[in-house]
């Protein structure tokens, strides 16, 4: 079973569905025994780090994730929730992340012609040997919504990077922890595959 956790930082319903067409069954929740009774457990979100933070310390949830983590249970962190893994952002200055790995989340830098937030698709260039991304080329394209990205404190946790301004660590991997900056369930054939690599680990 998938547990998809609910604190009030949206995004549920398309991760739900692209899990459902790959023919899993995650269940929303934000009960504790069931997030720990899970095999699997996914944690997106859109929105401010530090309301994101509040949240899920008012659900009594950032405890319930360390210990998923302690417990080497896949984990898989989506846009914020990839943020939220790490130990502090800019966006909410003296907010604690989770701290499940060591780095920071920046503003993405002004740049003449680049919008931000940064919406819309880059390309990925991939790690090779990477579990999260097999089957997938470097140069395929996901979908980002974000004004901050990860600067990861250890190189060697970076599955996948892109260019936008700056140079962007966009999806991690790191024992049974997981990450993707962009939107695996709304990134096409590509971002179902990542999903499905992390369905079947």
């Amino acid at each position: 079973m998938i547990a998809v956790i609910d604190y009030d930082a949206g995004n549920l319903k398309s991760v739900e569905k692209a899990l459902t067409f790959l023919g899993e069954k995650p269940v929303i929740t934000r009960d504790k025994a069931l997030i720990l009774s899970a095999d699997k457990v996914v944690l997106p979100g859109v929105g401010a780090f530090g309301d994101a933070m509040d949240r899920l310390n008012h659900y009594g949830l950032t405890e319930v994730i360390r210990q998923v983590a302690e417990r080497h249970r896949p984990f898989l962190g989506i846009c914020l929730g990839l943020q939220l893994m790490f130990e502090s952002s800019e966006e909410s200055r003296g907010v604690p992340g989770l701290g499940l790995l060591k780095g920071r989340i920046l503003k993405i830098p002004d740049s003449p012609g680049l919008k931000i937030p940064h919406m819309g698709w880059n390309s990925l260039d991939i790690r090779q040997g990477s579990r999260l991304f097999a089957g997938v080329s470097s140069g395929e394209y996901v979908y980002f919504v974000h004004s901050y990205y990860l600067k990861a404190e250890d190189e060697a946790v970076v599955a996948a990077s892109t260019e936008y301004s700056t140079h962007i660590h966009a999806a991690v991997e790191a024992g049974s922890l997981w990450g993707c900056q962009f939107h695996p369930e709304k990134s096409g054939d590509t971002g179902l595959r990542i999903l499905k690599n992390f369905v079947e680990l």
